[in-house]
C-alpha cells in the first residue's frame, strides 16, 4: 500500500532512482518488486522496448522516454544525469530498463554515477533476455550434459561485428552460448564457430521477439542458421547448443490455440480486463481500439447524494465497472463502508462489471450477460416482484451521438422498470464521448484491419459497436469488418452490429466472456 501523500514514511521514500529490471518482454515476467516500485513512482524514464509496462505505472506519472536499451556513451550520460537529477527535486523515479540492469546493459554505469553523485538508488533484478529461450521450449541448460553456460555480448554493443573474444576456446567449450544479436552479427558469430572448431552440424535457434505474441523461433544446424541470419533483419536471441533440439518436445508457447491471432478489444483493459488476460493466456495479441473517452458528469454529486441514502433502495443495479467504481469511491470516502448497503440486492450488467464489484468486496445477487432493458428487468422479476421496490440505477451518460441508436435502450431500464411498478431512479456515474478517428491509435487500427492483420473484432456491448463504427466511419467499418471474423457476446449486441451493417456477426455460446473466448478459438482455428 502506498503511503499518504503527507505522510514522513511518504516523504523519506522518495528522493532515489530504482533501477528495474523489465525483463525480455512479456509484462508479466516484471518482479513483483519491480511492479510495485513502478506502481509508486513519480517519475518512469524508459527504455523503448519496455514501453509496454507503462500501463503499469500510475496515471500521473511523468513518464519520460530514452531511446534504445544500447544508447551510445553520451545519451548514457545525459540519461544518468536525468534520473539523478529527478531524484534530487524529491522524486521517486523508477529507470526502467530492458532484461536486467546489470547484465550487459548499462545499468551499473548509470548507478556508479548514482554512486558518485551521493543520490540513493536501488537495483531490481529483471529476467533476462536468455532465460526468455524458455518460452520456446529451450533449455538453456539440462541435467546431464551442456553444463557450462556463456552469455555472449551481442546486439548490447550497438553494432554488428562480432565480439573480441578467444573463439577458439569458446568453440571447445562443451555448453550453451546465449547471445542477444541480430542478423548479420549471428552469422559472423556462428562463422567464428565453425571456423575454430565447432561442428556445422550441431543445433541452434534464433528467437525473434521472445516472450511476445509475435515470437518466431528458427531452428537449425549452425550452418544453417548463418544463411537464415543473413537473410532476415532484426534482433533476435542466439542460441548455439544441443538444447535447441528440445523445442520439438518442449514447445509451448507459440503452440497455444490462439497464438499470433491478432484480436481487437473495443472496451478499455481496464474494463474488459478479464478478457484481454483470456485472450493473451491463449497466445493471442489483443488490440484495445480507443473507441470512447471518459469524462465527468454534469453533476458529479449526483452519486455522492445517492451513496447517501443507499441502504434506502431494495435493488442497486450496475451498468458498468467504472460506474462501480465511481459508487464505491463516494461510499468508502470517509468512515463509512460496505454495511452501509445493509440488505440492498446487487445487480451487475455484464461479467466485467460483477468483477468490479467482487473487488470490493461484493458478489451481485445477479449478472446480466449483456446490456439489454428486457433482460435485465427479466433478471430482477426472477427473484421477486418488483412492484413498489426502490431501485437505484447507477449508469453512465453516453455523448448525444448515442441517442437513437441500438444501444440507447440502456438509458430506458429505470423507465421501463417504473412502468412494472417499481420505484425507478437512476443517477449518471460519468459520461462517455466518442474516441478521436484522426488520433495516432485509430489510425494505426485502421491501417491494420485495411491491411488484412486483423483476425477478429470482439464486441461486448451494443454501445462498444456503435463507438468502433463512430471510429473507423460507418461505409469502412462495415466493409472491413466484414473480411474479418466479429463475435458479440449476446444477441442484442450482435442485432447492434447487424443494424450498422456487420452481416455475420458470430454470437457467443454461451453469452458470456467464457463464451467468447470459446467461440473465438473455434472460429479462428
Amino acid at each position: 500500500m502506498t503511503p499518504p501523500s503527507d505522510s514522513p514514511l511518504r516523504t523519506l521514500s522518495r528522493g532515489r532512482v530504482v533501477l528495474i529490471g523489465a525483463g525480455p518482454g512479456d509484462p508479466g515476467l516484471l518482479t513483483m518488486r519491480g511492479h510495485r516500485v513502478l506502481a509508486d513512482a513519480d517519475v518512469v524514464v524508459y527504455d523503448r522496448d519496455v514501453a509496454r509496462l507503462l500501463p503499469l505505472a500510475r496515471t500521473d506519472a511523468e513518464c519520460i522516454e530514452v531511446g534504445a536499451p544500447a544508447e551510445g556513451a553520451t545519451a548514457q550520460d545525459a540519461i544518468a544525469m536525468l534520473v539523478a537529477d529527478k531524484a534530487r527535486e524529491g522524486q521517486l523515479v523508477a529507470r526502467l530498463k530492458w532484461g536486467d540492469p546489470f547484465l550487459f546493459g548499462s545499468g551499473a554505469k548509470e548507478a556508479l554515477f548514482l554512486h558518485e553523485q551521493r543520490v540513493p538508488f536501488e537495483v531490481v533484478p529483471g529476467v533476462p533476455l536468455a532465460l526468455g529461450a524458455a518460452y520456446a521450449g529451450i533449455p538453456i541448460t539440462y541435467p546431464g550434459g551442456q553444463d557450462a553456460l556463456v552469455f555472449l555480448r551481442g546486439h548490447e554493443s550497438a553494432g554488428e561485428a562480432a565480439p573480441d573474444v578467444d573463439w577458439q576456446a569458446l568453440a571447445s567449450l562443451d555448453g550453451t552460448i546465449a547471445s542477444y544479436t541480430n542478423g548479420r552479427q549471428a552469422a559472423a558469430m556462428l562463422t567464428l564457430l565453425i571456423k575454430h572448431g565447432r561442428p556445422a552440424t550441431q543445433a541452434g535457434a534464433l528467437i525473434y521477439a521472445g516472450t511476445l505474441p509475435q515470437q518466431e523461433t528458427l531452428t537449425g544446424t549452425l550452418a544453417e542458421l548463418i544463411s537464415a541470419g543473413e537473410a532476415r533483419e532484426g534482433a533476435a536471441l542466439l542460441i548455439v547448443g544441443d538444447v535447441a533440439t528440445l523445442r520439438e518436445h518442449l514447445g509451448w508457447f507459440d503452440r497455444r490455440p490462439l497464438f499470433g491471432k491478432r484480436i481487437v478489444v473495443t472496451r478499455s483493459r481496464d474494463q474488459a480486463r478479464d478478457l484481454v488476460e483470456l485472450l493473451e493466456s491463449l497466445g493471442a495479441q489483443t488490440i484495445e481500439a480507443p473507441t470512447f473517452r471518459l469524462i465527468p458528469a454534469d453533476d458529479p454529486e449526483t452519486v455522492d447524494r445517492a451513496v447517501a441514502s443507499a441502504g434506502q433502495y431494495g435493488w442497486i443495479v450496475f451498468e458498468s465497472a467504472n460506474a462501480v467504481s465511481r459508487f464505491f469511491k463516494s461510499l468508502l470516502n470517509g468512515t463509512r463502508d460496505l454495511r452501509a448497503l445493509g440488505g440492498v440486492r446487487v445487480a451487475a450488467i455484464g461479467p466485467s462489471t460483477a468483477d468490479r464489484l467482487v473487488g470490493f468486496g461484493l458478489q451481485a445477487d445477479v449478472v446480466v450477460p449483456e446490456s439489454g432493458t428486457e433482460a435485465t428487468v427479466r433478471a430482477l422479476e426472477s427473484v421477486g416482484p418488483l412492484s413498489g421496490t426502490r431501485i437505484l440505477v447507477v449508469r453512465p451518460h453516453h455523448d448525444r451521438a448515442d441517442q437513437g441508436r441500438p444501444d440507447a435502450v440502456r438509458d430506458t431500464l429505470a423507465a421501463e422498470l417504473s412502468r412494472r411498478g417499481a420505484d425507478a431512479t437512476d443517477v449518471i456515474a460519468y459520461r462517455t464521448t466518442s474516441g478521436a478517428p484522426e488520433s495516432a491509435a485509430a489510425q494505426d487500427l485502421y491501417r491494420q484491419l485495411l491491411d488484412g492483420q486483423v483476425h477478429a473484432v470482439t464486441f461486448t456491448t451494443p454501445t462498444a459497436v456503435q463507438r468502433f463504427v463512430d471510429l473507423i466511419g460507418r461505409e469502412q467499418a462495415a466493409d472491413l469488418l466484414n473480411q474479418t471474423a466479429v463475435v458479440a457476446i449476446g444477441p442484442v449486441t450482435a442485432a447492434a452490429a447487424v443494424a450498422l451493417g456487420i452481416a455475420s456477426p458470430i454470437v457467443a455460446e454461451p453469452f458470456t466472456v467464457d463464451g467468447m473466448i470459446a467461440t473465438l478459438v473455434k472460429a479462428l482455428r
